[in-house]
Formats: structure tokens, sequence, C-alpha cells
């Protein structure tokens, strides 16, 4: 993991620090590092998931069971979770997603484009406050809000890793 940013490894380190031990994810390139690390870490269960919404019924379960979670999701897997997103809102349990972008800052692939511009919108819908890191500069001082509002006041908040700040992927048109 040498080539990974170096904020990457800092904000599994700020989640760790949060005593996170439940590492929720549907496999993305945008959370590779993250994902990794988990797998690594045998002080923490990784649960690769077959579909997104499963991530907020087992950050529920980790919750009642007296463990904290984060569900590392991209963009395009929101929309999946829209029905289970109402269980954070009438539980009322703290919840915290990271949110790998697409669709947005130099996307190529037409795609991903709905529901990115979706994704934010849909969140507050539901009850789920976003913030957002375009940035490097700002990844962990984002994240570290983040954790404090769900951790310590049990809000329900979700931190878009955007496009400015992970790269657009190549796509290629023809």
């Amino acid at each position: 993991m040498a080539d990974a940013p170096a904020w990457q490894g800092e904000l599994y380190d700020l989640l760790r620090s949060f005593d996170v031990s439940q590492f929720a994810y549907v496999p993305d390139a945008g959370h590779k590092t993250l994902i990794n690390r988990s797998i690594e870490d045998t002080d923490v269960h990784s649960v690769s998931l077959t579909t997104e919404e499963e991530g907020v019924a087992l950050l529920a379960g980790a919750h009642l069971g007296g463990a904290r979670g984060v569900l590392m999701v991209q963009s395009s897997g929101i929309g999946n979770c829209v029905n289970f997103f109402s269980l954070i809102k009438h539980g009322r349990f703290p919840f915290l997603t990271l949110v790998s972008m697409r669709g947005d800052f130099g996307e190529g692939n037409p795609w991903q484009v709905a529901m990115g511009e979706a994704t934010q919108p849909v969140l507050e819908a539901c009850g789920i406050r976003c913030l957002r890191a375009d940035s490097v500069d700002e990844v962990i001082k984002v994240a570290s809000a983040a954790c404090t509002m769900v951790y310590q006041s049990e809000q329900a908040v979700a931190v878009l890793l955007t496009q400015k700040l992970l790269g657009a992927k190549s796509f290629s048109t023809g």
C-alpha cells in the first residue's frame, strides 16, 4: 500500500481511534486502502456485502451490540439503500457512511451521472447529513467532524469523498 495516498491510511487510523470495529463494504477502488487495512486488522470485523443496504442493517446490529461501524460504498450504491435508511431514522441509531463519489467532477461515464447528482439530495431526504471532502487537506477534518457527530451525538452522517479528491476514472467512449 506504499502507493496509496497518505490520507487514506490516516482515515483508517482516525476510524480506529473512534473505536470503529465493524467495516462493511461493497468492493470499490475509492475505498481500497480502508478495505485492505480492515481485512488485515485482526481486531476488527471486515464484511464484504453482496449489496449496499445490507451494510445499513449490519451497522444497526453493531450499534445494538455495543460496537461502532462504518459503511463504505460508492455513490451509485446509495440508491439501493433508501428503504433501509428508514431504519436509521426510526431506530434513532448512529450511522456513518463513507461514499466514494462518481458522476460529479470530471465524470466520463454517463451511467454514473444520474446517481452522482442524486446522492446528496437522497441522503439528506432520508435524514442523513452530508459532509463533503473535496481535497486532501479536508479529508481528516471532515471525517473527524463526522465521527464526532456520529459516535458522540448519535447522528447519521455521510462523508462524500468527491471526485476532486479521488480523481475521475477514465472511461473510453470508443
